[in-house]
């Protein structure tokens, strides 16, 4: 049955709760409330359509507002981002703290408690992200080492479990571009929240973001300012567009930014 238990690194869950994460035994039943995050893809089942209806609701609660009054494809965006950011902050922080996870997970070998406002619980299985696996890959960005490149990490999740996000949230009518600059936003997220949280983890964080964001899927998602590696991503979430008129606040990593002349809000990592 589903374990959980403390994540393998206590300093994970200090580097914030998106980086947080609890285990399982892999193969292990699955119980209640756990379930697999694969339901999300699968066809024949209304779980991502649930999933961006209520954060639809969510959304046109906080104006006083009926569902309708937000359109489903701001609302998949929403959702879409905080899914991805759930995914990719906690590789983020091992490859910060340890190296690699010791191999490639996909969606079914994660487990989610479905919740909205913030990071959902999240396990993964415990044999892929133990301290002895890990501790035996080094940082390293040269395809000539011994050990798995940042870059692995990289292909391992764009390939695998967020492109099948990806795949799964395009028939809500919302572009792969902005899917995809959801995905380089959530990194880029991860890597500042992981900064913030614990400086002397700074070079190692950006390291493994740079490594997703030099990757061929994201390259030209964002753009990097040449003087200070400001993140700007190349579309915008939609989220300004559930506020009445459409007038909400840009996120502070938003292209819309360059013609409102700045004054974003801070960037999120979904929180639905």
């Amino acid at each position: 049955m589903t374990d959980p238990t403390a994540a393998p690194e206590p300093r994970l869950a200090a580097l914030g709760p998106f980086c947080a994460f609890e285990t399982h035994a892999g193969g292990s039943e699955l119980t209640p409330p756990w379930r697999k995050l694969s339901e999300v893809t699968e066809e024949g089942n209304d779980v991502l359509r649930e999933r961006v209806a209520a954060v639809r609701a969510s959304l046109a609660a906080n104006s006083g507002r009926p569902p309708e009054a937000v359109e489903q494809r701001v609302a998949a965006s929403v959702a879409h981002l905080g899914l991805v950011a759930r995914v990719i902050s906690p590789a983020l922080g091992l490859a910060a703290l340890h190296g690699l996870p010791s191999r490639p997970l996909t969606l079914a070998d994660l487990r989610w408690e479905s919740a909205l406002g913030g990071a959902f619980r999240l396990s993964l299985p415990r044999e892929a992200v133990t301290p002895a696996a890990a501790e035996g890959v080094r940082h390293s960005t040269g395809t000539g080492s011994t050990t798995r490149p940042l870059s692995a990490l990289a292909e391992d999740l764009l390939a695998g479990p967020v492109h099948d996000l990806v795949v799964a949230f395009a028939p809500f009518s919302v572009s792969r571009h902005i899917l995809w600059g959801n995905v380089a936003s959530a990194v880029n997220g991860a890597a500042t929240g992981i900064t913030a949280a614990a400086p002397a983890l700074a070079s190692p964080a950006r390291a493994a973001a740079l490594a997703f964001l030099q990757h061929p899927q994201l390259r030209n998602t964002h753009t990097l300012d040449p003087h200070n590696a400001r993140f700007t991503r190349r579309s915008c979430c939609l989220i300004y567009r559930a506020a009445p008129g459409g007038a909400g606040a840009l996120c502070g990593d938003c292209v819309l930014l360059r013609g409102r002349g700045g004054g974003g809000r801070g960037r999120g990592r979904g929180g639905r």
